[in-house]
Parts: structure tokens; sequence; C-alpha cells
């Protein structure tokens, strides 16, 4: 006695079009002889699907069999295998990725694979700019066949397994599948005489000098696309592009935030106390003196509008930041000392209004653990 259609796709008697529809999809894509070679059980249970699915997908036969039961498809009135509406309009969705892909692929032309290029610049060549030349080894199309991988004078041939679609049709019981093509790999066409250069590929490796062009203000791990100028295609296909991934070195004065840069200048005690000034070379080739006001403590910044860097494909350019660090003298002379020594006595509160006002309220934190007590 057969099963109930609803009972075999496991769905109420009510369930939609959508509902009918996954339900078969995962019972198909479960029991489907080419996931269960040789299992008759299995390849029943499919056929059981199939018949349940055709006949309720249709509204008419839907309607019948939910008045009749099986009765209604009785002396030959019964849903026909892989109807015209069938299972067909859903195989699409079960293997649709694998045969497009299959399609994707098929033809003689392929696109060449992508390339990187690692470069190192220097900073000042960020800051300016600058067009520089490569060589990359790469495939290229072969000269002596204009990249057809055929013998000069002679052309690729259809393939005669094939016929010229890339695909062919692999068939498993009552059951069919379309598959690459295995004698010209999805290329719809057979080279007899491959050229001798290229051995058929259509393509050799050479060694390719390139100029790229560095725009002012690029930063560390940019990347920079080339199109085309990646590996050729197979057999005249299309060229892969090339991908050029820059990184800055280190500065020895510099170090760079965006678009802003930052630089460390030690001046002397005198300096610092006293006022006076220092110059500083920055990365468009000028010198800019900067001034240092009396009483300068260990750590201040001073600002330099826009000397610093260029910002990619804008007018605007960063700032320069000179964060001054005072150098406590070395090796003083016996003279030396005795002056050092002598402005120790003479020195006044107001002299180092941060040292005294620190132990000042360090003191009185430490006394108050005695008042505590």
């Amino acid at each position: 006695m057969k099963a109930d259609f609803y009972e075999t796709l496991g769905v109420q008697k009510g369930a939609d079009d959508k509902e009918l529809k996954a339900a078969f999809r995962k019972l198909a894509m479960q029991f489907h002889p080419d996931r269960n070679p040789g299992d008759e059980a299995c390849e029943h249970k499919f056929k059981e699907i199939n018949e349940a699915y055709e006949t309720l997908k249709d509204p008419q036969k839907r309607a019948a069999y939910d008045r009749f039961g099986h009765a209604a498809f009785e002396n030959g009135g019964g849903a026909q295998g892989f109807g015209a509406g069938g299972f067909a309009d859903i195989f699409e969705d079960i293997f649709g990725d694998m045969m497009g892909r299959q399609r994707r692929s098929s033809g003689g032309r392929e696109r060449g694979a992508d390339l990187r290029y690692n470069m190192e610049i220097t900073l000042e060549e960020a800051f300016g700019g600058k067009t520089a030349q490569i060589h990359v080894p790469a495939s290229v199309v072969c000269d002596e066949c204009t990249g057809s991988g055929a013998k000069p004078g002679t052309q690729p041939v259809t393939c005669q397994m094939c016929s010229g679609s890339g695909r062919v049709r692999a068939s498993q019981g009552f059951f069919s599948i379309e598959r690459t093509c295995p004698q010209c790999q999805g290329r719809g066409q057979t080279i007899k005489d491959p050229c001798p250069k290229c051995s058929g590929q259509g393509r050799v490796t050479e060694e390719r000098s390139l100029s790229v062009n560095i725009p002012a203000g690029i930063e560390d791990g940019t990347r920079i696309r080339l199109a085309g100028e990646g590996e050729a295609g197979m057999r005249g296909g299309p060229a892969g592009d090339l991908y050029i991934f820059l990184s800055v070195k280190p500065h020895e004065f510099f170090q760079r935030d965006g678009a802003d840069l930052f630089c460390k200048a030690p001046i002397s005690m005198t300096t610092a106390a006293l006022g006076g000034s220092f110059e500083v070379a920055t990365l468009d080739g000028t010198q800019t003196r900067v001034k240092v006001p009396e009483g300068t403590q260990n750590g201040k910044q001073f600002r330099l509008r826009g000397k610093g860097m260029p910002i990619l494909r804008q007018p605007n350019v960063g700032d320069l930041y000179i964060q001054v660090a005072i150098e406590t003298p070395q090796n003083l002379t016996k003279r030396q000392r005795e002056l050092l020594q002598e402005f120790e006595e003479i020195s006044s509160q107001e002299n180092n209004p941060q040292s005294t006002g620190f132990f000042s309220r360090m003191k009185d934190f430490f006394e108050s653990f005695g008042d505590k007590a």
C-alpha cells in the first residue's frame, strides 16, 4: 500500500507551496542516488519523494488527491516521473551553484591570476611622491602563437567529446548530471599541435619592467592596483591584476601619525632656562627655526603648521610637532660645578615652582599619617 504523500514529504495537509518545496529539497538531497550509490532502498525512497512532490505541487492533482487519495490516479492517471514541471524545476535550486561554476569556467579563455608585489619606500618618498620602476616576473602572452596555444599555422579544434560546449552529461540510472568535459577541461576546444614555445598554454614566463606612480602623502600599508598587469590568461584569456603593497621605512628623526609628524629635539639646560632657539630640517627640504621661551620645561611641544605630511589627493598638509627634551650637563669641570653649586645656593622657590610645590604636598601627605596615629 502506498504511503500518504503528505507523510512521505513530512508536511501537514495544509502546507503551502513554499513548505512543500523546502521539504522536497531537503529529502531529495538526503536520498539522491548520487549520494547513495548502489543503495536500492534510497533509490526507491527518492522515487516516492518525487512522485509525492509531483502530485502535491500541481493544484489540480493535489485537489484530486485530497478528495480521492491514490485512487484519483489509478488507471493511467498517476504522476509521471520527471514531468516537464516536476523535478527539473527544483534541480537548479539543489545543484545550481555547482552547475553555475561549471558554466562560468567553460570556454577556451581563462583569466590570469592576480599578483602581489611588496615595495618599501622612505618617508621622504612618501612625502614627495615618486615614479618607481619595478621588475616583475610574470606570465605574458606567448608571441609565437599570440596566446592561442596552438602551433603557428594551426588552430585549436572543437572538442569532439562535448561538441564545443565544455560540458558532458553523465547518466546514473534514471538520473543525469552535467559535468565539465574531461577531455578539454571545460574549454570546448582541444589543441592537436601545441605551440613549441609555450607548450600549448598560450603564455610564457618573462620579467617585465613596469612604471608605478607613488602619489605624495601615501601611507604605510597602502595597496595600489595595476589593472591587467597580473598573469596573462590561458589561451588568450584576460590578464589578472597586479597589486603593489607599500611599506614606509622608519625614519631617523620623524615619526608619523596620519598627516602629522613628530620629532624629539634635545636642548641644553641653559637654553631651556634662559631661552633661545634652534633649527630643524623638514621633509620639504627647508630649515625652520624654533624659538624656545625662557623657562621652557622638559617635554614641551612646539607646533610648526604646514610642515607635516601632505594629505593624499588633497591640498591640505599636516603639522610638525617638535618636543624638547632638556639635557642634563655631564662631565662637569671644577669651575662649572662651582657655578652650579653657587646657583643652587642663591636659588629660591620661585625658580623651581613645580619641584617646590610637589615636595611641599608630599610632606603634607606624610604628616597626615602622623595625625591619624
